[in-house]
């Protein structure tokens, strides 16, 4: 009997142990250079300028303790059978569930734009200080891409759409789980003049992940939506460009 409660536990004990790592080793590791002593040996390690130094070494904790995160969650997950056992019903293969993940990328693109359109009638400049501040960051710490791009992405997912989602899903059901989900997915990146955007991307993960009842779905949309943006923001330039002559062509067209 007491081998059954403790399996029945279990997922829930996973799901906490996950959120903490999330916390502590993801989100407040870097607390840790304001010990005595470790700032200034830490960035004594960093060869590049004095005012590049802060970003660079950002791009490297983040990912240090980034693949940190991700080893920690797979042990954990690894241990527990049922972690997964969230829906009823067959989940998607993992074709149908990559396909549904490159269809919600689209999906979220879509939903972007509608975001947009919506704050731009409310009077709130395009533009995310969070993305841009990221991407200066990857500027000069290149391994930050991966950050932003692939690691960050897959813990988002495992917390956001597994863990607070797939939680509260099993005691309110689908949707007052997907925006309270979506909420505090949208309030963790401390954006809030956007948070309409990123609480429009939290209810499509979460339909994506509930949709196949594979968290794959999710973490290829949302891999793929970071990906185009880092992509996007390190171009910019090139972009805009391209896009003048491009323009410039157009306006010599005969009319």
């Amino acid at each position: 009997m007491n081998s059954t409660v403790n399996e029945q536990r279990k997922p829930y004990k996973t799901a906490l142990y996950i959120l903490l790592t999330y916390i502590f080793v993801f989100q407040l590791s870097s607390s840790l250079l304001l010990l005595p002593g470790v700032h200034d040996f830490v960035f004594g390690l960093v060869d590049a300028p004095a005012d590049e130094k802060g970003a660079i070494l950002t791009g490297w904790w983040s990912f240090i303790f980034g693949i940190l995160s991700l080893i920690i969650i797979a042990l954990l997950v690894r241990r527990d059978k049922n972690f997964f056992r969230i829906f009823d019903g067959e989940k998607a293969t993992t074709s149908q569930a990559i396909g549904w993940g490159i269809l919600g990328f689209f999906m979220v693109l879509i939903g972007q734009m509608v975001g947009g359109f919506i704050e731009m009638k409310l009077g709130i400049e395009a533009g995310s200080e969070n993305t841009a501040s990221l991407v200066e960051i990857a500027k000069l710490a290149p391994v930050m891409i991966i950050v932003i791009s692939i690691i960050g992405p897959i813990l988002e997912e495992f917390v956001f759409r597994r863990v607070i989602f797939g939680s509260f899903f099993q005691v309110w059901g689908f949707w007052l789980s997907a925006v309270v989900s979506a909420i505090v997915f949208a309030a963790i990146h401390f954006d809030f003049t956007h948070i309409l955007l990123y609480t429009i991307c939290g209810l499509i993960f979460a339909f994506l992940y509930y949709k196949t009842k594979r968290l794959l779905t999710s973490i290829v949309a949302h891999v793929l939506l970071n990906s185009f943006v880092s992509v996007v923001n390190l171009n910019i330039e090139k972009i805009q460009r391209y896009a003048e002559k491009i323009q410039q062509f157009v306006d010599s067209l005969p009319k």
